[in-house]
């Protein structure tokens, strides 16, 4: 028996489905109803921006790390700073659709920041 498997428990969910019943929540005496799509939509979207967001960060220490243990060879450099140079347009990439998202949403959702809550609007 392992005394640490408690302690290692994963929770892939970052926001919270909501009462199991009654209103406010996307379960329906303990079903899952389509309301429920907007969460796993919202909780993918938050994973996959940690993880471009961290693989980003690696690309700059492993580029960074190379360029510096090159030692002048040519070929090295070359391939650190292309390292570099992906990093960098990821990351302008990145910020880019952030910034095309906020401005959709001052624009034409009155900087509700709607655009970010992926909530389905009910009758």
């Amino acid at each position: 028996m392992n005394l640490f498997l408690p302690a290692m428990a994963v929770y892939a969910q970052i926001q919270d489905w909501g009462p199991a019943t009654g209103t406010g929540g996307c379960m329906v005496d303990g079903v899952p109803t389509l309301k429920c799509l907007e969460i796993v939509f919202g909780n993918i979207l938050f994973m996959s921006t940690a993880f471009i967001v961290l693989t980003l960060f690696v690309m700059f220490i492993v580029g960074s790390f190379n360029y510096l243990t090159s030692f002048g060879n040519p070929e090295k450099v070359k391939k650190a700073q292309g390292t570099l140079r992906l990093a960098v347009v990821g990351f302008m990439v990145f910020i880019g659709a952030f910034l095309i998202l906020k401005i959709i949403d001052i624009l034409f959702l009155g900087n509700t920041g709607a655009i970010f809550k992926f909530e389905i609007g009910g009758p």
